[in-house]
């Protein structure tokens, strides 16, 4: 039987994003912790780079697979909509799971050059362009995943390419009108977005042989689960 290795070094990329999110979303339960947008700039990228590690790994994977992480990611961007909007007030966005599934289509479009995962890319960007307002992190965090595949095997210099996508899917105009200002917020920010890839990519190579607990399928569920755990902490602090 052949076994794939746990790869340990990828494990805690997810387990750092997840923390990283967390943290970001402790600015809504009711203090005064804005500071925390910094660390909270690292997620999403993160999450994009795990995303194109597995992608990496499983080129020569069956398709299946690949069917099955898309309808995680569309199951659980139905199941967590509910809590996003209970805990996040006023969102003028979806949550970011569609946003993590258009992207995998696309990335998956440009590694795999079938006629199918063509079609499904050139849609999902199609989406993403007409609906980028209802995205959380738009079409430039659609294009991440890709940004980082496209990375993932190359020098680390060239993580620079994901900084900047990553620090236009953040609204980049705002946080350089902010940082202008001395918002010093902003400008960590705008730093974390562009070193963010790079400290993602030293992490895979370089802590290989580390073993944290797998995060599996059920991790998917901590998403909303964790809007409903700070929601009930803002209860709570009330």
């Amino acid at each position: 039987m052949h076994m794939t290795q746990r790869d340990g070094a990828l494990d805690l990329l997810k387990w750092l994003a997840l923390l990283s999110m967390v943290l970001d979303h402790l600015r809504y339960v009711g203090y005064s912790v804005d500071i925390l947008y910094v660390p909270g700039r690292l997620a999403f990228p993160w999450f994009c780079l795990a995303m194109a590690a597995n992608l990496s790994r499983a080129r020569s994977q069956a398709v299946g697979g690949q069917w099955r992480y898309l309808g995680w990611l569309l199951l659980f961007s139905a199941v967590s909509e509910i809590p996003y909007r209970m805990f996040i007030p006023d969102p003028d966005t979806l949550n970011v799971m569609p946003t993590l599934a258009l992207g995998l289509l696309v990335a998956r479009g440009w590694q795999d050059r079938t006629l199918q995962a063509r079609l499904f890319a050139a849609g999902a960007l199609l989406l993403s362009a007409l609906f980028s307002e209802h995205l959380m992190f738009g079409l430039f965090g659609v294009l991440l995943p890709l940004a980082m595949l496209w990375v993932i095997k190359r020098p680390w210099y060239f993580s620079l390419l994901p900084g900047l996508v990553c620090l236009a899917a953040n609204q980049w105009e705002v946080l350089y009108q902010a940082a202008r200002f001395g918002n010093t917020a902003a400008g960590l920010g705008i730093a974390a977005c562009l070193i963010a890839p790079l400290l993602g990519l030293v992490l895979l190579r370089h802590a290989k042989h580390l073993k944290p607990p797998p995060m599996r399928r059920w991790a998917y569920a901590l998403y909303p689960l964790h809007f409903l755990l700070l929601l009930l902490v803002r209860h709570i602090a009330a």
